[in-house]
């Protein structure tokens, strides 16, 4: 009987919200193993699909889970692992199977390499959320490619494929390089916007809202070019951010100068700086 009164106590503890971010997470984590599904059966649209839909879920989870209140420790490691089966695990798989099986070992361990290059930066990301002396504005950042962008980037040579056809974006001399160089910028520790913090003012609220109707209108007309467009986007954004970041790091060390030089300032009453009448 006490027994079962405990498993009651422990099962009144949890309520709904609670469970909805990790059922998020796992509904993403499903995506991904079923891209790899998709893989083996060859059907590459349904696959490169799959992991698509693990990045939007994977941008919702943590949303939702502080709309909720319900952020937990348990959820934000589930998360990690998602991420790193459907960002790294799946995407290596989906171009070895495409593309990189003919060149032999070289494509798995481009495979490889791209999937522990994947599981380096979530590690390093988890690490960096532990430092409570990280300033402030560095959460306007992401150190390297985000998982998530780094996993659809890197089968943008599919995606290209679906219009464009298998002769030139399926040859291993194209997918391998531009495998690595994904791989190696999520490893980075070059600067990139994070999207966290963007205000949006009210009179560009209308503009906005446009934008979003014709990317939706794009998305459903030529979805392979639009994600396309949309990663090279994210290229070109690279340089802006790096200046901005630099901008922002400046005025932080400016700021701290300057609070060291009000601190240095004597002050008066102080023992050898101030003479008494």
């Amino acid at each position: 009987m006490a027994l079962r009164h405990r498993a009651a106590r422990r099962l009144r503890s949890y309520s709904v919200n609670a469970l909805i971010p990790s059922a998020l997470t796992v509904l993403g984590l499903s995506m991904g193993l079923t891209a790899i599904r998709f893989g083996l059966q060859e059907r590459w649209e349904l696959a490169v699909g799959a992991i698509i839909a693990a990045a939007i879920i994977d941008g919702l989870d943590g949303r939702v889970a502080r709309i909720l209140k319900a952020s937990t420790v348990f959820g934000a490691e589930l998360d990690s692992l998602s991420d790193f089966l459907c960002f790294g695990v799946a995407p290596g798989m989906l171009l070895y199977l495409w593309s990189l099986q003919p060149i032999g070992g070289a494509g798995w361990a481009v495979a490889l390499l791209f999937a522990v290059c994947v599981a380096l930066r979530l590690a390093r990301f988890n690490a960096s959320l532990a430092d409570p002396e990280r300033p402030a504005w560095t959460s306007h950042f992401f150190t390297g490619m985000p998982a998530p962008s780094a996993g659809c980037i890197a089968l943008m040579p599919m995606m290209l494929s679906f219009n464009l056809g298998d002769a030139v974006f399926r040859q291993p001399v194209l997918v391998a390089p531009f495998a690595i160089f994904v791989a190696l910028l999520a490893v980075s520790t070059i600067p990139m916007y994070s999207g966290k913090g963007i205000k949006i003012q009210s009179e560009h609220m209308l503009p906005v809202l446009l934008a979003v109707g014709l990317l939706f209108a794009a998305l459903v007309g030529y979805p392979w070019y639009t994600l396309v467009l949309m990663g090279l986007g994210f290229f070109v954004s690279i340089p802006f951010s790096v200046r901005a970041h630099r901008r922002f790091r400046a005025q932080a060390l400016a700021d701290d100068a300057a609070g060291d030089d009000i601190s240095d300032r004597p002050r008066a009453g102080n023992d050898g700086d101030a003479k008494g009448p």
